[in-house]
């Protein structure tokens, strides 16, 4: 699947991972990143840790095709509509790895102390082995992956602003991931998880 001249394999034990540090230029990132943060329709969704709902550390948005709905962590989300700015974005990742998407999850990192726990993007309507496009906008901070396995591989990525990072293959099913809280002065980020979503009647 990664065969695209843009994207640097990751070498990690398996998983399927592959890297562009400047997809995008910096001035069609930052035009992305404008549009993005005035134009989606934020909120902070709720989610189930240890039994009980809280809110996520994060604001959120779920975009995609009409009755592409996604459910995580026990909650259903009904997509919002695309925004103009993100369909030549899902075109052309389309275009560069021959993939479909038919979603987008939005996620926003204020500061350093947004964050996202180590979670595999495993749910049913995502398939057997999802490929995941992410796209980081702004602040860069660290992504890690970590091996599902006691003992087995870790990675940890800086992911800069304009940069694709692709997960594919047995990724979702060997390694969890995360974005850590950082106590560092770090700007605002948006990341961009691109998704093919199964809907019930295919």
């Amino acid at each position: 699947m990664l065969s695209s001249f843009e994207l640097q394999r990751i070498d990690l034990a398996g998983a399927e991972l592959g890297l562009a540090p400047a997809w995008l230029t910096c001035t069609e990132a930052n035009a992305l990143f404008d549009a993005l943060l005035t134009g989606v329709a934020w909120e902070v969704h709720r989610i189930r840790m240890f039994g009980r709902e809280i809110d996520s550390p994060r604001l959120s948005c779920w975009i995609g095709d009409p009755g592409v709905a996604y459910t995580y962590s026990r909650t259903r989300f009904e997509p919002h509509p695309w925004l103009p700015a993100l369909r030549p974005i899902r075109t052309r990742l389309s275009d560069t790895l021959g993939i479909d998407f038919n979603s987008v999850l939005a996620n926003r990192y204020r500061d350093g102390r947004d964050a996202m726990g180590w979670h595999s993007d495993d749910e049913p309507e995502l398939g057997l082995r999802p490929a995941i496009a992410s796209i980081s906008l702004g602040a860069t901070r660290r992504f890690r992956l970590k091996s599902r396995d006691e003992g087995g591989g870790r990675l940890a990525l800086d992911l800069p602003h304009g940069s694709l990072l692709v997960m594919a293959g047995d990724t979702q099913t060997r390694y969890r991931h995360a974005l850590p809280r950082t106590a560092r002065p770090v700007g605002e980020r948006i990341n961009l998880t691109f998704r093919w979503i199964q809907l019930s009647s295919s």
